[in-house]
């Protein structure tokens, strides 16, 4: 994945939970149950290499690359707008479900920070 398609990826991580573009969500298992816990409760790293949903994947059936500024400035509206509800409104994820509003706090900073890491930033 280019920083570019990080981008896009995130893009679309955040209108799916928006409502913008709506993805249908996973049946929540117990081995997703144990990964969410972990995702969103251990103090480390995501770990690398963990294969992105085609849903999401700017090279799959995600969104694919535009123009840089304008991808990017869009993910820093989308960010703004997913800091700014309260968790209630927001659609189950496509892969983790319903999140209590501490929970969705912890995916939007430990997703980004994930793509971020990726490339040295």
């Amino acid at each position: 994945m280019t920083a570019h398609q990080a981008v896009c990826h995130l893009n679309d991580s955040f209108k799916a939970v928006l409502g913008d573009r709506p993805l249908e969500p996973k049946p929540i298992d117990m081995r997703r149950q144990l990964q969410r816990f972990a995702a969103f409760t251990m103090p480390i790293p995501w770990p690398k290499g963990v294969p992105t949903s085609a849903r999401v994947d700017a090279e799959k059936g995600g969104t694919p690359p535009g123009a840089f500024e304008t991808d990017v400035a869009e993910l820093g509206d989308l960010l703004r707008r997913f800091v700014e509800t309260d968790g209630r409104t927001l659609m189950p994820h496509y892969v983790w479900g319903n999140m209590s509003r501490g929970e969705w706090g912890r995916y939007g900073y430990r997703h980004v920070d994930h793509h971020l890491r990726q490339f040295g930033v």
